[in-house]
Order: structure tokens, then C-alpha cells, then sequence
């Protein structure tokens, strides 16, 4: 056999060329195009089927579906999708990756576009360098673009001539001639690829090269991208790992979809072959000698098979939903961080619309006072595992309030946009800052975390003087939390807006002593500078906090009296 080991690598090198082409190509497009994309996917899932389109859309548009679907747990994750929209966009995912063969199929194989690939990296460079963030992003497209080319070229030229290497050629043939216990060892074959690689793209090309220089047959081509839809879940269920139990249940949803597609077609494979074998000869014409008809036959068995699966299972997404919330049960004390009441567009009016947006950032008051709740707990966490998990939790906390910032900020921007009374103007004016200032109440639960993060992780501790005093002020904080929740909840207006500056008054009194009693116990040497540092941290943040507070009071009772 005279193929060395030298020769492997350089066919493992061509597979990386190919991958890193593809990662930077994605990336390159999800950054020009970031914002639109995220706008589009939270804006177009309102039903099953414009979920379906989205997910084809971007996914046809970064060629990545793995990216499309870590980018929905992470959205599900924090609360910006639910768990049946992202089903939606997840099979519309799926439609869309096939695009990728298609575009191999036509160019890879019938032009030689790696010829053009050293242009296009002239072309690209000047971008690349370029100040502007859009112009940088569009040459690493093009970068991309042109590694994928030359990686899948690189590919057909080092991957080893099995005619004249007929011992090769003899342990394919070995498990080629097993029937259909062939196709389910393919099938498996294409999963593990895939897995391994972490992009079905990469396993596809490899698979359509096979195809086309006669080493295995269509057949078999078409049982290992069977498997490389099974394995392409995997990379969405990695993302989910450390994520919370509803995004955890989307990236089970992928894999459950994908695995039901390959089942239902095992089943019925020779006849769905026949119809791809169909449109590809008689419907669309293509008979060409060589590789480029078997290319062409697996890219149409792979839209084919997930347009029909996406077809079979659209009607199935409330069941799909309920199979995995049973397979992952919520854990206790774990909160589903998603919006609750402005998920499903503007209502018929903008009074009932600013009404569900009121409702939200009631919810959204609560869970930053949950949230300041976890930072006491924090200071008192001895045990390093617990200590972890709980900040790992409050820094979740914190992304989770950056979201849900911007997404009733955006719905209250959506309603001001429509017919409103000067009045409900006004009220809008006065909830965005309440929203403002609720999330500004977060990064300072999220500092004071921090904080106590960084105190941890010197020898010394704080006195018994001084975790009287922090205890005392993280009471006066809550009281303050508390007494601004019950005002923004308070639909009678019988709660008395004066308790909230009369606390805020007593934070800033109690800061102001601290701060004056800090001094002289440093000099007194009863705790060392740092630790004084670190104290004093906590006690100005705390009184960060309390102002943030009676921004919230001061902008709800504007609401109020405009509202009167």
C-alpha cells in the first residue's frame, strides 16, 4: 500500500483547512449580520412555520446549523425564546444546512473554484485589515469562502486513490456487501464522523468525495448523511450543557427530531431512494457521467429528507415540547428564565400592551430582588463547590436582566410606535427608565458578588465588626428593594412613597459613618488595608444600590401622576 503516513496527515490537514474555512466564513457572516439575525429570530417565531423559515433563512445565510442552533439554546436560555418556537427554528435549521452540499455539488465539483480562491484572498486582505468592524467581517467571509474551496480541494487531491491502493479498496468492499446491515453500519459511521468532526459540512464533503470517485455506493453515501444528521446535534447539546433545563430541553428536541427522521426513513429506504434517484434523473434532468449526478443525488436526498421530516413533524411540536419536559424535569429551586407576558407580539391595543409590559417588569423587579437575596447567600458560602455554582448562578442572573433589558425596552419602543395619547407616551418614557434603572440594580448585585469573589480569594477574612455592619446594610438594601417592588406592584397606589426615601436617607446616614469608622479601624490596625478596601466596596455599592431604588420609585411615581 503506498499510502504513508505523511500522506494522512495531509489529508488531515486538508480537513482542517476545509473546517477553518467554514468556522471563519460563519463567523465572518454572524458578525456583519449579528444583530439583524437576532432581531430576525426573536421578531419571525411568533408561529410553527415562520419558526421553520427563520430557522432555514439564517441557516442557509452562515451555513452553519450548528450555529444556528447553539445561538436558539442560548437564546431559550435566556429567556428570549420559548421551547416551542425554538423546535420551530431548530427544523428550519435543518432545511436550511443542506444548502451546503448543494452549493459543493454545483461548484466543488463541476468548477474548479479553487483556481479562484488566491484572487479572492487579494480581494479579501484590504477588508481584513480594514479599521471598519463591517468591512473586517466581510473579508473573513471571503477568507472563509476561499479556505473552503481550496480545503475541499485539497481533500479530493490527498485522499488516497483506492484503485491503486486495492488493499484499501478491499476493507471498504468487506462492509459494503452486508445488505442493510451496511446501511445501519454507515449510518453509525456517519454519526461517530460527525461527532468527532463537529460539523456536518466537513462529513458531507468527505461523503459526497466517496460518492463521486466510486469507493462506496449511493446507497451508502446516503445511510452516512443519515448519521451525519444524528451527529450534528451533538454540538448544540454540548452548548447546552451548562445551560439551564429549558435550553437543555431544545438541544434534546434537535436530537430528537433528527433521530425520529433517520428512523422513519431506515424504513422505508430503498423506495425514498428511488424517489430522489426520480428527481434527479427525470425531474431535473442531470445524467452526467461521473461524480457530479451521484453529488447531486445525495444533496437531493438530503433536502429531501428534511423537508419530509420537517413536514411529518411540524404538526407535532406541542407533543415534541411535552416528550421533553418529561425526559428533563425542571430541577427544584432552578427558575425558567424566559419572559412571561410580552413572548407573543403586541395585544389588539396599546392601553393591554403597556399593561403585559407592566406585568413584566413587576416579574423583573422580583428577580432582581432575588437575585440580591443570592448575593447575601453568597457572603456566607464556605464551601468552595456550593460557593462556585451559587456565583455561577447570581453572573447568569445578571446576563438574564442585560436581556430582558433590551427586550421590553424593544416592546415598549414597538407600542410608542403606534397611535398613542401624548399620556401613554409619557407612561411609556417613565417604564423605560424604570426598566433602565431595575437592570442598573442588577450589575450592582452582580459587583457586590464580585466583590465577596475577590475576598474569597485572599487568606484574610472580614471582622465580626464587619459583617455586623455589611449584614446591617444588605437589611437596609432589601427593606429598600422591598418597599420599591410593593410601590411598582401597588395597583390601588395605598403604599406610601416616603418609606423609600426615608430608607435611602438611613443607606446614605449609615455609608457615611462606615466609611468615617473605616478609617480610624485601619489605622487602629484592627484589619489589614485590603480588607478595608473590600468593605468599603460592599457599602458604597449597597449604597449605589439604594439610589438606583429611588430612581425606580422616582420614575413609577411620574407614571402615576401622568397616568391620573
Amino acid at each position: 500500500m503506498e499510502y504513508s503516513f505523511y500522506d494522512f496527515l495531509k489529508l488531515l490537514g486538508s480537513l482542517a483547512l476545509f473546517l477553518y474555512g467554514m468556522k471563519i466564513m460563519s463567523e465572518g457572516l454572524q458578525k456583519f449580520a449579528g444583530d439583524r439575525l437576532r432581531s430576525i429570530l426573536t421578531a419571525m417565531t411568533t408561529n410553527r412555520v415562520t419558526g421553520v423559515l427563520t430557522g432555514m433563512l439564517i441557516t442557509a445565510l452562515i451555513q452553519s446549523s450548528s450555529a444556528t442552533t447553539v445561538m436558539v439554546v442560548s437564546f431559550v436560555n435566556a429567556g428570549l425564546l420559548t421551547l416551542s418556537q425554538s423546535i420551530g427554528v431548530i427544523m428550519g435549521a435543518n432545511i436550511g444546512t443542506t444548502v451546503t452540499a448543494w452549493i459543493i455539488s454545483a461548484l466543488g465539483f463541476k468548477v474548479d473554484i479553487s483556481a479562484m480562491s488566491l484572487p479572492l484572498l487579494a480581494v479579501g486582505i484590504p477588508l481584513l485589515f480594514s479599521q471598519k468592524s463591517s468591512r473586517k467581517s466581510v473579508g473573513e467571509f471571503i477568507f472563509g469562502f476561499a479556505f473552503l474551496f481550496m480545503g475541499l480541494n485539497l481533500l479530493k487531491t490527498n485522499a488516497p486513490d483506492l484503485s491503486a491502493n486495492p488493499d484499501m479498496l478491499a476493507f471498504v468492499q468487506n462492509y459494503t456487501d452486508m445488505g442493510y446491515f451496511s446501511v445501519l453500519l454507515f449510518v453509525l459511521i456517519g454519526t461517530v464522523l460527525t461527532m468527532i468532526v463537529q460539523a456536518s459540512a466537513a462529513t458531507m464533503a468527505i461523503t459526497l468525495i466517496m460518492c463521486a470517485n466510486g469507493w462506496i455506493s449511493f446507497e451508502l453515501g446516503a445511510a452516512l448523511v443519515l448519521g451525519e444528521n444524528i451527529g450534528t446535534t451533538i454540538t448544540a447539546n454540548l452548548a447546552a450543557l451548562t445551560a439551564n433545563t429549558q435550553a437543555r430541553r431544545a438541544a434534546m428536541a434537535h436530537l430528537m427530531f433528527n433521530v425520529f427522521g433517520v428512523i422513519w426513513v431506515l424504513f422505508l429506504f430503498e423506495p425514498f431512494l428511488s424517489m430522489v434517484d426520480w428527481i434527479i434523473s427525470d425531474f431535473m434532468n442531470i445524467n452526467e457521467a461521473g461524480g457530479v449526478a451521484v453529488s447531486f443525488k445525495l444533496s437531493a436526498f438530503h433536502t429531501c429528507f428534511n423537508v419530509c421530516n420537517v413536514l411529518i413533524l411540524i404538526w407535532f411540536v406541542k407533543p415534541i415540547e411535552k416528550t421533553v419536559c418529561k425526559l428533563l424535569p425542571q430541577k427544584e429551586q432552578e427558575e425558567e428564565y424566559r419572559l412571561q407576558f410580552i413572548t407573543g407580539g403586541m395585544l389588539s391595543t396599546a392601553e393591554l400592551s403597556i399593561l403585559q409590559a407592566r406585568k413584566e417588569i413587576n416579574l423583573f423587579a422580583e428577580r432582581i430582588r432575588r437575585m440580591f437575596r443570592m448575593v447575601t447567600d453568597l457572603l456566607h458560602t464556605d464551601d468552595e463547590t456550593a460557593f462556585n455554582k451559587l456565583f455561577s448562578r447570581i453572573e447568569k442572573y445578571e446576563n438574564i436582566s442585560d436581556n430582558m433589558e433590551v427586550e421590553i425596552a424593544n416592546y415598549l419602543n414597538q407600542v410608542s410606535e403606534g397611535r398613542l395619547s401624548s399620556e401613554s407616551k409619557l407612561q411609556i418614557r417613565g417604564m423605560l427608565r424604570e426598566v433602565t434603572e431595575i437592570e442598573s440594580i442588577g450589575d450592582s448585585c452582580y459587583n457586590l458578588a464580585r466583590t465577596i469573589n475577590r475576598k474569597r480569594r485572599g487568606s484574610e477574612d472580614f471582622t465580626q465588626g464587619q459583617y455586623e455592619h455589611i449584614h446591617e446594610m444588605f437589611h437596609l438594601t432589601d427593606e429598600a428593594l422591598k418597599q420599591m417592588i410593593a410601590l411598582v406592584e401597588d395597583v390601588h397606589h395605598s403604599e406610601d412613597v416616603n418609606k423609600s426615601f426615608n430608607i435611602e436617607t438611613e443607606i446614605n446616614n449609615y455609608r457615611n459613618r462606615l466609611k468615617n469608622q473605616n478609617v480610624i479601624d485601619v489605622n487602629d490596625k484592627k484589619y489589614d488595608y485590603q480588607m478595608g478596601v473590600h468593605y468599603m466596596d460592599l457599602i458604597t455599592e449597597c449604597e449605589k444600590l439604594g439610589d438606583y431604588v429611588v430612581n425606580v420609585v422616582e420614575a413609577h411615581c411620574d407614571v402615576k401622576e401622568k397616568k391620573a
